[in-house]
């Protein structure tokens, strides 16, 4: 997955570099209409158009047919239960091509939370660094120890929480760019990225995923840990980002999910697909 992951982020890092001194908006716009283009082919290409056309022709007829005899609940009822069953057929048409978008969407997802779902620390701010161990570490009579940078200032001792396996910093940021922690577990050393300053659109890493597969699956922008790790994961508890525009602040999901859906149905019926 760690293969996989370093390639995507590499394509997107792409993708992105035109919009790298711009406002995200308009990387978000334009990510947004690739994924609904992308979207729309994988539609077209994974159903059955043809019978989709007729069944939504079908399920308009009888629609129609509900309205002319409203007066005949006979008639009425038999529309129904015709609307009902082009319905589930018109689902069962549609279930193909969705299930096919599931996989390269969670990888989008993926990325498009490395990019939008949190910023950089702002030089003089200061964060949680949370290291999480395996289970065969024993927290009280193993040596802990935080490396010092002139990217950052440690706080805090370690905290040591022995019910969930978790050991806490604060940390405050000192100077701009993208900075290496090195945590020391007894006799191994774990390294977490730190990044503070503008991002230009690049994946942030708030979390450095152990060894299973959907922790690397949804923290994609750093190499997942050694399998024999004494560590099971490295975060930051980086602050949200969030959109805004003439209103509340809007979470990256959301912004992403309407723009990729209003493109997707603005242009189906410039490619010809039937939805």
């Amino acid at each position: 997955m760690g293969t996989v992951n370093g390639a995507l982020v590499k394509v997107f890092d792409v993708l992105f570099l035109p919009f790298s001194r711009l406002h995200p908006w308009w990387g978000m716009v334009f990510i947004s209409l690739l994924t609904g283009l992308f979207m729309l082919w994988i539609f077209k290409r994974f159903s059955n158009q043809r019978a989709i056309r007729r069944t939504k022709d079908r399920i308009k007829a009888h629609l129609l047919e509900f309205r002319l005899y409203k007066d005949s609940p006979s008639a009425t009822g038999r529309a129904f239960g015709l609307i009902l069953i082009q319905n589930l057929r018109y689902l069962s048409l549609t279930l193909k091509p969705l299930l096919v978008m599931i996989i390269p969407l969670v990888l989008i997802l993926a990325q498009l939370n490395a990019r939008f779902g949190c910023r950089p620390l702002r030089t003089g701010e200061s964060v949680l660094l949370k290291v999480r161990t395996t289970t065969g570490v024993d927290l009280l009579r193993t040596e802990i120890s935080l490396g010092s940078s002139p990217g950052f200032v440690v706080e805090t001792p370690p905290l040591r929480i022995e019910e969930e396996r978790e050991i806490d910093w604060r940390i405050r940021a000192a100077s701009p760019g993208r900075h290496e922690i090195a945590v020391r577990l007894g006799g191994e050393t774990v390294s977490k990225s730190l990044d503070i300053g503008k991002s230009g659109l690049n994946a942030l890493s708030p979390r450095r995923p152990g060894a299973g597969f959907f922790d690397a699956l949804l923290n994609p922008a750093e190499k997942p840990l050694p399998r024999r790790s004494p560590a099971a994961s490295v975060e930051i508890v980086y602050s949200d980002f969030r959109f805004s525009l003439f209103g509340p602040p809007l979470h990256w999901l959301l912004v992403f999910f309407v723009l990729t859906l209003a493109f997707g149905l603005g242009l189906k019926g410039l490619f010809k697909v039937e939805i």
